[in-house]
């Protein structure tokens, strides 16, 4: 008969609990520190899964029907090797906070990108390891466009791909017809040429008053620690130009252009939160203008003209960016800049290299933003340029825009935008400044007004709802408040030259889930200062980058 000790039976059954408990914990992962905490630690980054899916996610009840699944089935996924070589970093690079957040806004920046997730999947011993969700947008672009904007129609038809067999590439043909000019063009474009960061680019067009042919092979600082830039361009067009006044076509000339570009830059990265860049290359551009026959010239032909020379550049960045939502975008995160961006670029046009004259002329601008009180944000741009006018004389113009957003809920902001613009004494009627529905005042003819200075003003109470027509189009509303002036100079508005202004109420709908979905702007407009033939409602439907 056996005889069991209690002590010993109770020490065994210790130990057992023991044994498995410590099996547990070894089997269990070790929790992941902190985003901050991984970086304060020096971890290094180790394996890299990248996952990209596909354009509706059929696991959600409200997503999973016949027309979404037969998009799914269709659409050819982003490969992962194309997403991979997007990111700003690889294995065995240290862990930091900026460089995923960083990696994030050029992934968001991509046509083919609806949204992304980096999140960081297991620790141990000093390495982290990375997983990279995006999905995917429609990036077929099945062209049938119309717009109307200064009481002119545009439309369009035709087939692009932004993303050819999910491997990044663009090609297309489309038809146009604006209000200068109609006819067809043909895109190709690769983003990931060479090392992942080379864009070739080939664009060519036939239009009724001529053709454009550009062509470039251009790898840019396409990151704030990128320590190196290079790039050439070619861009050669023919086209009819037109003066306008009081929104009426009343000169037209033959304008003939060439340009090409050759570049180099260097960078010491990012360090202490700043980047610096500086870049060196040379310039070509030439004009040559001729009166078109059948057509009403201008008083003054514009002279021909070249500027050929080298030329320097330096930017300066702040790394300082915020994401917020319900700003420009509807329902999407949107990356502002509050940090200094700043440029300059000072080119030498030569005589002896071909130039029409010797000249300095420049090129500067800078940008930011801060934080007010109670959320408010408010970005300024400041610009100044010297460049070679129609005239072939020297023409120095400058200007400022300023953006206000006041939020007032998650679904409401007040928007007000204020800009302005001068020039100096050297340009000719081809030059000055436009003002019209095309370009801010929405219940006026497009090129309403022209001028050597120009002043706009609005007003937007914007509204972002949560409707989500059929899971592809966000839907918002404004209603604003436009007033502005341009004026002085040779061409101005006779008819009704002061000041400006018109209300009116609009729609937008944001096509999110689609490579080419801008927000599409159905406005009506009620000019308040009428002249002329000017209609009392005008109808604005257009398609933009933001609300």
């Amino acid at each position: 008969m056996w005889r069991v000790d209690p002590l010993s039976l109770l020490a065994g059954c210790l130990l057992a609990v023991l044994c498995l408990s410590g099996q547990a914990r070894a089997q269990s992962p070790p929790p992941i520190p902190p985003i901050d905490e991984l970086e304060a630690l020096g971890a290094r980054i180790g394996t890299i899964l990248v996952e990209p899916s596909n354009i509706f996610d059929l696991d959600d009840p409200e997503e999973n029907n016949l027309l979404f699944r037969l998009a799914n089935w269709v659409h050819i996924t982003t490969q992962p090797h194309v997403i991979k070589r997007a990111l700003l970093f690889k294995t065995g690079d240290r862990f930091t906070r900026q460089v995923l957040e960083e990696s994030e806004r050029v992934l968001r920046s991509s046509r083919s990108v609806y949204d992304v997730q980096i999140r960081p999947t297991a620790y141990r011993d000093g390495v982290v390891d990375l997983e990279v969700i995006t999905r995917d947008t429609w990036t077929l672009d099945l062209i049938a466009r119309y717009s109307r904007s200064g009481g002119k129609n545009s439309t369009g038809f035709g087939l692009i791909e932004y993303n050819l067999a999910g491997t990044g590439v663009q090609v297309g043909a489309s038809h146009v017809s604006e209000v200068d000019r109609s006819g067809t063009e043909f895109l190709l474009r690769y983003g990931q040429a060479f090392d992942g960061w080379t864009t070739l680019n080939y664009e060519e067009g036939r239009f009724s008053d001529g053709s454009r042919r550009t062509a470039s092979v251009w790898r840019p600082f396409y990151s704030l620690d990128t320590r190196w830039a290079a790039g050439a361009a070619w861009d050669e067009w023919n086209r009819i130009d037109a003066i306008y006044n009081a929104g009426d076509d009343v000169a037209q000339y033959r304008h003939r252009h060439k340009s090409a570009d050759v570049f180099g830059g260097w960078s010491a990265g990012l360090v202490s939160g700043w980047t610096h860049r500086y870049s060196a290359g040379v310039t070509m551009r030439d004009d040559a203008y001729a009166e078109e026959p059948g057509e009403v010239a201008p008083a003054l032909l514009p002279a021909d003209h070249a500027v050929r020379g080298p030329f320097l550049r330096y930017e300066v960045i702040e790394d300082r960016f915020v994401k917020l939502t319900n700003r420009d975008l509807i329902a999407r995160p949107e990356f502002f800049e509050k940090g200094l961006n700043a440029s300059v670029q000072v080119t030498r046009a030569l005589e002896s290299w071909g130039s029409s004259r010797s000249a300095w002329l420049y090129e500067a601008r800078a940008a930011g933003g801060v934080t007010l009180p109670w959320e408010h944000d408010l970005f300024a741009t400041v610009k100044a340029q010297r460049q070679m006018a129609s005239t072939g004389n020297p023409l120095t113009q400058a200007g400022f825009a300023l953006r206000y957003y006041a939020p007032q809920s998650p679904k409401a902001v007040f928007f007000a935008a204020l800009s302005g613009d001068a020039q100096g004494d050297g340009g000719g009627a081809s030059d000055q400044l436009l003002l019209g529905g095309d370009n801010g005042l929405r219940g006026y003819p497009l090129r309403y007004q022209s001028g050597e200075k120009r002043v706009l003003f609005t007003l937007e109470q914007r509204y972002y709802t949560d409707w989500y027509l059929f899971r592809l189009a966000r839907v918002g509303g404004a209603a604003f408040y436009d007033v502005g002036r341009a004026w002085g100079g040779t061409n101005q508005n006779a008819e009704n030259g002061g000041w400006l202004s018109d209300v009116g109420v609009g729609l937008r709908l944001s096509f999110d889930r689609a490579a080419f979905g801008n927000v599409l702007h159905l406005d009506v407009a009620m000019p308040l200062e009428r002249a002329g033939d000017i209609e009392a409602v005008q109808f604005v439907v257009r398609t933009k980058a933001t609300f």
